[in-house]
């Protein structure tokens, strides 16, 4: 893989980051690219400060050797003796995440983010501004003090106020509902293919994404999967360390592991995201592989879209964001899409996220049981 970095320029130091900030802005970038390979990393910051001299413009003569040691001393890195190589630490795999989360914020559109709500009425976090008859097992806390003295005063005297039971108005309250999603990722050897790293951004997306539901709605849950040849599941911590590898693209087996899971799971809302450059291209028959990569093949894919209409009767939406724009895989997303009555967008790499989460936020308000 080769990389092509732009002009440097100082706009960091102008923004007043230590020399630290700076290149450890930069380290976590590399470190993804690189899935996890501090040398690697390493000799990458090395050859970008040779060429751009970014170090030659902090005062006091901090050069990367003393990043690397102030690395060591905050716990970001460690030497591992049984391996004899620098690993990241867990500390380093929450400041990833938090990173990626900030810059797909950073991305989405003012008003696309905050608490998300369904379009359903009942008890939940939020006062509405209408008001309604209270009814047993309404929270007292919702009274509508002045609807309901303007109740009580219609039937009262001038000297004797008469409070009925059917006088209490209530607030009705946005009802804030669960929701259980699948992000599968596809690793294929394609998604770094034709000079274009499609794998980092689709593993930024991801560890932002875990990050939101893990300090915002502690009640979703997120899995991930990953499939090549097969599917396997993927713990958060290991998401910016996840590579390419030389594999097909088993879609189906990737669909069925997502449903296998949400079917464990006691949630109003189920979804899959799926973040896919290709086609569904193999798959297991007979204990075998079943493989073919040129064109669309139809025993192939006849047996994907069998898959989303049982995702369809399970009421687990599918909703494909495909990273290539080639004519026959956009025909494909399309059959996908209305087998499972699911939703699919054609994503630029940069506009990724903010697909992602904006469609995250719209599906937390549906089919509240």
């Amino acid at each position: 893989m080769h990389f092509i970095y732009s002009e440097w320029d100082d706009r960091f130091n102008r923004s007043g980051k230590s020399p630290f900030d700076t290149l450890w802005d930069l380290f976590q970038e590399l470190l993804t690219i690189s899935g996890g390979d501090v040398s690697q990393a390493l000799r990458w910051l090395n050859q970008i400060d040779e060429e751009y001299e970014i170090t030659d413009q902090f005062e006091e003569g901090y050069g990367i050797g003393d990043f690397i040691d102030e690395m060591k001393e905050r716990g970001y890195i460690r030497f591992d003796e049984e391996e004899s190589v620098m690993m990241p630490t867990s500390k380093t795999d929450r400041s990833i995440r938090q990173k990626a989360l900030e810059e797909i914020f950073n991305q989405l559109k003012k008003g696309g983010e905050g608490q998300h709500k369904t379009n359903y009425t009942g008890k939940g976090l939020e006062r509405q501004p209408e008001t309604r008859p209270w009814k047993a097992g309404d929270d007292t806390a919702h009274i509508d003090s002045t609807g309901t003295m303007m109740n009580m005063l219609k039937h009262s005297s001038l000297d004797q106020f008469q409070l009925r039971e059917d006088d209490l108005q209530v607030y009705d309250t946005d009802h804030y509902t669960s929701v259980s999603t699948v992000l599968l990722i596809d690793v294929s050897h394609s998604m770094i293919l034709y000079g274009e790293d499609r794998i980092t951004p689709a593993k930024k997306v991801a560890m932002a994404l875990s990050e939101l539901i893990m300090n915002n709605y502690a009640k979703d849950s997120l899995d991930i999967v990953a499939f090549g040849n097969e599917a396997w599941d993927i713990q958060v911590k290991d998401l910016p360390y996840l590579k390419v590898g030389p594999y097909h693209t088993n879609t189906l087996q990737g669909l069925q592991k997502a449903r296998h899971i949400l079917q464990r799971k006691k949630f109003s809302n189920k979804q899959i995201f799926m973040i896919t450059d290709g086609k569904p291209s193999c798959m297991i028959e007979n204990g075998r592989l079943y493989k073919n990569s040129f064109g669309l093949d139809r025993k192939i894919v006849n047996k994907v879209l069998d898959e989303a209409v049982v995702c369809k009767r399970e009421q687990i939406d599918i909703t494909t964001f495909m990273i290539a724009r080639d004519p026959y895989l956009q025909n494909f997303v399309r059959e996908l899409t209305e087998a499972n009555k699911g939703r699919a967008y054609y994503s630029s790499l940069n506009k990724l996220g903010g697909y992602i989460f904006e469609d995250y936020i719209r599906n937390r308000r549906k089919r509240v049981q």
